[in-house]
């Protein structure tokens, strides 16, 4: 029913709540539930899209314009209601109209009881709900679309800020899921370098061709070069525009996949310092909202390639500093060959003191060295470059590896730094193979022995360097140990045996392993570990590593020798030492004396060993003139000399030398050096010359 016109003076009629309804789209209706009719106004029946003459007055009849789905809908949100002792009840339901359009319609209605509760009608209104539909569809695509643009910057944020230097925020720009994180299908990324752009990551189906133009002139001349010239964000919506635009870029357009790309320049403090590509597929154009997203974006990554770049030269700085603190040149040696490497952290800015030094000795010798200076900043590598070239002085004056480390300790304490080292020295005699070796809280040295097994030696240490003389404890015992011919010696820090969340036991287990399975080459052998171990650690710490090889010794074809050193603590070696022998009398072809020689040989050993302190080097060598022999030998670090005996009836000890009198051909005893060696030979039966 339409409001009348109001044309005369006077205030205009009243307006009854029907009209009120009417005039916002709304119409009323009245059910009677116990005669089962329903009564609806002229506006209700605008809503339904009905005319008088179509409906009959009951709720079926609104089946005319009513889907069977939504209608199956409505009546259960009703029976519902009425059920549950509910007074109210609303739903959203769809009208077909006579033009076919469907209208989203909604239906608010109160349910009126008598005395006793039951419900007698239900009175309501009807409304055109479409507009406001289609409002509330568009505030969620709107809010959707917020919502996933802030996803993708907090996500990018997240990511960059765990990038450290240059080449982590390229890794995360292009590893997995970096495209999807950035809402793009491609990327390219450009520094700019000595007035040229240089691209430094590309990501995405066939965007490697343009790793053809991957250093360019800063001169304008390709779309990225010119946005960052002028500073200027450019989104495309058809690459092809750019053809005329930028003749060298045109060969290019017909071999890359995508449509649209936004050109975004990287402006940190004031300067551009590179720019970022973000290419798209299938995208017509770029909303106000995305333009806004994407120069987000550009501002994160410029920060992240602003600290990146000056984590990097201050890096640059530090491992120089660092280079230059460790020794230029390492000598040649005789007798041996020699190995170090050092490698600085993958992560941090700051380096660490590790070092290591290999110095020229009198009389043929070399020591050799190993160490960590507290601390992980520069000046750790100041005071590590001081502390070398004191040691280093130290031990070429020829003082005791015990007075070297004593004199070192002393000098850190005096620099008044605060810092103490840790080391381990070592002075090796590579003609002889004696090694007189100290520690100054550091890990000891790893010896691999020439049948392949490995071994920590037991080296008693002292406090480290600068606490032992803060605490006037500047005692350092001396380890002598042999390194017999083709054995190698293995020094370095705790970042090469330390992984985060393990003992360290893990790692010397793990380095011994690798020295095990490893080359013989001094050089090969360094690669070999760095390549299992500091990577396989993470890197988080500084790598000092040296590794020393005496040269082996097999003799000639004539005449073949072998070295065996048994420890005082490995309870293999002997069993290891008997079949080496053995093995050998067989590839010399005298295997005949075998049993003679391992029993003599096991004498002499057991001997060494439980009269002397430290291990026993065992050598067999062929004689070959004038007559062919086999002759063994026992160094140890006594100077007391075997007496032959003998024992009585009773006596359970004393028999050693009467079996190798009774064994060998001859036997003796030498002086040699700061021990002694004995000796026997074995004639070899002339059928067993061959």
């Amino acid at each position: 029913m339409a409001a009348a016109e109001h044309d005369g003076p006077g205030p205009p009629p009243a307006i009854t709540a029907e009209e009120r309804l009417a005039l916002n789209g709304m119409g009323s209706f009245e059910w009677d539930l116990g005669s089962g009719t329903m009564e609806l106004d002229p506006a209700g029946m605008v809503v339904f899209d009905l005319e008088p003459a179509e409906f009959d007055g009951t709720p079926e009849g609104l089946g005319l314009r009513i889907p069977a789905d939504d209608s199956a809908r409505l009546a259960d949100s009703v029976l519902a209601t009425l059920d549950g002792g509910g007074d109210t009840y609303g739903s959203y339901f769809t009208v077909r109209r006579r033009d076919g359009r469907d209208q989203w319609t909604h239906t608010q209605g109160r349910v009126l009881r008598d005395e006793d509760g039951r419900p007698r009608r239900i009175v309501g209104i009807v409304r055109d709900a479409t507009a406001e539909l289609a409002h509330a569809t568009l505030l969620r695509k709107l809010e959707a679309a917020r919502a996933k643009q802030s996803t993708i910057v907090q996500r990018t944020t997240e990511a960059l800020s765990r990038a450290v230097t240059v080449d982590d925020v390229t890794a995360t720009l292009t590893g997995a899921g970096a495209l999807e994180r950035l809402g793009a299908e491609g990327l390219a990324l450009g520094l700019v370098e000595n007035g040229a752009m240089k691209i430094i990551a590309l990501s995405g189906e066939t965007l490697e061709i343009l790793s053809e133009r991957q250093f360019t002139r800063l001169d304008g001349s390709l779309p990225l070069s010119q946005t960052v010239l002028t500073r200027k964000a450019r989104f495309v919506n058809d690459l092809g525009e750019l053809a005329a635009e930028f003749p060298l870029f045109a060969p290019y357009l017909s071999r890359i996949r995508f449509n649209a790309a936004a050109y975004l320049p990287l402006i940190a403090q004031a300067k551009a310092i590179g720019g970022l590509v973000l290419f798209y597929e299938r995208r017509s154009e770029f909303s106000p909202e995305e333009r806004n997203l994407c120069l987000g974006l550009a501002g994160i990554v410029a920060q992240s390639l602003q600290r990146a770049l000056l984590f990097d030269q201050e890096r640059e700085f530090a491992t120089g500093l660092q280079a230059a603190m460790l020794p230029r040149r390492i000598p040649e040696i005789t007798g041996g060959e020699i190995a170090v490497r050092y490698h600085s952290a993958w992560s941090g800015r700051e380096v660490g003191g590790d070092w290591y030094d290999v110095i020229a000795l009198p009389r043929d010798r070399v020591g050799i060295v190993v160490g960590d200076v507290q601390g992980h900043d520069t000046h750790a590598a100041a005071i590590m470059g001081q502390l070398r070239i004191a040691l280093r002085a130290y031990a070429g004056e020829g003082h005791p590896p015990a007075t070297v480390l004593a004199r070192a300790s002393r000098f850190l304490a005096e620099l008044d730094t605060e810092r103490f080292a840790t080391c381990t020295y070592a002075q090796v005699d590579l003609e002889t193979g004696g090694v007189r070796a100290v520690r100054a809280g550091h890990l000891g040295p790893l010896i691999r022995h020439t049948d392949g097994r490995t071994g920590w030696p037991n080296l008693r240490g002292g406090l480290p360097l600068g606490l032992a003389s803060v605490f006037e404890q500047e005692d350092f015992p001396e380890t002598r140990l042999d390194l017999v011919p083709g054995e190698t010696l293995v020094l370095c820090t705790d970042g090469l045996v330390e992984e985060p969340g393990t003992t360290i036991t893990t790692g010397m287990d793990a380095l011994a392993h690798a020295v095990r399975s490893g080359p013989q080459e001094a050089g090969a052998l360094a690669d070999h570990l760095l390549d299992r171990l500091w990577e396989r650690w993470g890197s988080g710490d500084d790598v000092a590593l040296l590794v020393l090889r005496r040269a082996p010794d097999p003799g000639t074809h004539r005449a073949p020798r072998i070295h065996q050193y048994v420890h005082q603590a490995d309870p293999e070696g002997l069993s290891e030492a008997r079949y080496a022998l053995r093995q050998a009398l067989r590839d010399w072809g005298v295997p005949g004396l075998a049993d003679d020689v391992e029993l003599a040989a096991g004498e002499l050993l057991v001997n060494a060993l439980l009269h002397t302190e430290g291990g026993a080097v065992l050598t067999m060598e062929v004689l070959p003139e004038p007559v062919r022999r086999i002759r063994l030998w026992v160094k140890d670090r006594s100077s007391v000399w075997p007496r032959r005996r003998t024992p009585g009836e009773a006596a359970t000890t004393g028999r050693g030398l009467l079996l190798v009198d009774a064994l060998a051909t001859h036997w003796g005893v030498e002086s040699r050096g700061d021990g002694k060696a004995v000796w026997c030979e074995f004639d070899a039966p002339p059928d067993d010359s061959g």
